[in-house]
């Protein structure tokens, strides 16, 4: 267009004509996959980002640390701020409007970074939490899709904040204040591990939904596997914390009677998934049935071997074993994973302990300890046992059948 004859389209040869067709069109692929890598790559930092401040906030409230700190110093870092300032409103003003008042109304919580703001209008991004709290940053404006990721962190502010004032009420009160002191952390903590695979299904099913983006059949079986996934360890998580409630009440009802070991372990692993076909069994087939409630039992078998999986080293399985002992059946998992001093032992068995565990992904805590406390509940005993080699072997000791006269439904009593 700009060589002799000047503005004409003027092409001397036809192949040139091909050839130019041909770098147009590549352009356009070229582009069009650029713009999807881009607005991927977007969704994934968004993404990222938000799991971990969320990591960052859990691993701080398990710790037993001030999560605020370090929440706001996340939010500033990953959006690119000069100021995280967590404000909120004296009482006796919340009963008027957001922007009415003076600027005593508002306080600041925490703040990091530098010139912080005083008032939720002073900043380049407000966002509101409840009536009386509001995280605001100054820096620079932020776009829609960041906003609606700003305000779960924002709930994430609000919560850190409940818990510093929860822990400093509790230090004030006194040896009076330790159940209270549990009970939060333990929400707390639920709080996080019912948020993650809340978060993960959401994200999936958001994501198959979206119109601005063309999935293939294989990347929408992956985010459906991810989806399914994450209700399943939501489903485990609840059961858990509710069958502990029930436990710490009194109130969890067992019905016990004879049943197979060879029958339950079956059903423990299905719960399990594909993860689980890899565990070996080892159950003799002349073992005495036991006295045990099925439904009780498989959720302890489900717990252990979760646990046995998640210590496994690479290229190593958990093991099942099973032998009679007297008028008792012991059921053993076994792994071959770094295992646990002795003098430790005792403690795993406590809620929120995860000795050797360094992330935020493997619960609460709670599985060993509701383990114990089932077994318990139905006449066993669970205890740990080194492994030969080097490993963790948990020991389920549950009555034999023929060793119990009368079966009758109990109701575990409280204390």
């Amino acid at each position: 267009y700009f060589t002799a004859p000047v503005h004409r389209w003027t092409i001397a040869e036809r192949n040139n004509t091909f050839a130019l067709a041909a770098f147009v069109l590549v352009g356009i692929m070229v582009s069009r996959v650029v713009d999807l890598a881009a607005r991927r790559y977007a969704l994934a930092a968004r993404a990222s980002a938000e799991a971990a401040t969320l990591s960052v906030l859990a691993g701080s409230v398990l710790r037993g640390e001030d999560a605020l700190p370090a929440l706001l110093e996340r939010v500033r870092e990953t959006f690119g701020m000069t100021a995280a300032t967590l404000l909120e409103r004296s009482e006796q003003h919340s009963g008027a409007g957001r922007d009415s008042g003076s600027a005593r109304e508002w306080r600041v919580v925490h703040s990091i970074g530098t010139d912080p703001c005083t008032r939720p209008e002073a900043g380049d991004v407000d966002v509101p939490v409840g009536d009386n709290l509001a995280l605001v940053l100054r820096g620079r404006p932020l776009p829609a899709a960041d906003r609606r990721i700003l305000a779960a962190f924002a709930a994430q502010a609000a919560l850190a904040l409940e818990q510093r004032r929860l822990t400093e009420a509790a230090a004030e009160a006194g040896p009076l204040a330790e159940a209270d002191r549990v009970r939060t952390a333990l929400l707390t903590a639920v709080s996080h591990d019912l948020r993650t695979p809340l978060a993960s299904a959401k994200a999936a099913i958001s994501g198959l939904r979206g119109r601005d983006i063309r999935w293939t059949e294989a990347e929408q079986a992956e985010l459906l596997a991810t989806a399914d996934e994450s209700m399943d360890k939501l489903t485990r998580l609840v059961d858990n914390l509710l069958d502990m409630s029930r436990l710490q009440a009194g109130a969890l009802s067992v019905f016990p009677r004879p049943v197979g070991v060879d029958d339950v372990i079956p059903h423990a692993l299905d719960e399990l998934g594909p993860p689980a076909r890899s565990v070996e069994i080892q159950v003799p087939d002349d073992l005495p049935d036991i006295h045990a409630d099925p439904a009780l039992l498989e959720r302890v078998l489900v717990n252990l071997v979760s646990n046995a999986q998640r210590h496994s080293p690479e290229g190593t399985h958990p093991v099942i074993t099973a032998s009679a002992l007297a008028d008792r059946v012991e059921i053993r998992v076994i792994d071959r994973g770094p295992g646990i001093p002795a003098e430790n032992r005792d403690r795993v068995f406590q809620p929120f302990q995860r000795l050797g565990d360094r992330d935020n992904a493997t619960g609460v805590g709670l599985g060993l300890a509701l383990s114990r406390g089932l077994t318990e509940a139905m006449g066993g005993s669970l205890t740990t046992d080194d492994t030969p080699g080097g490993g963790l072997t948990m020991v389920l000791s549950l009555p034999a059948a023929w060793s119990v006269q009368q079966p009758v439904p109990a109701t575990v009593a409280a204390g």
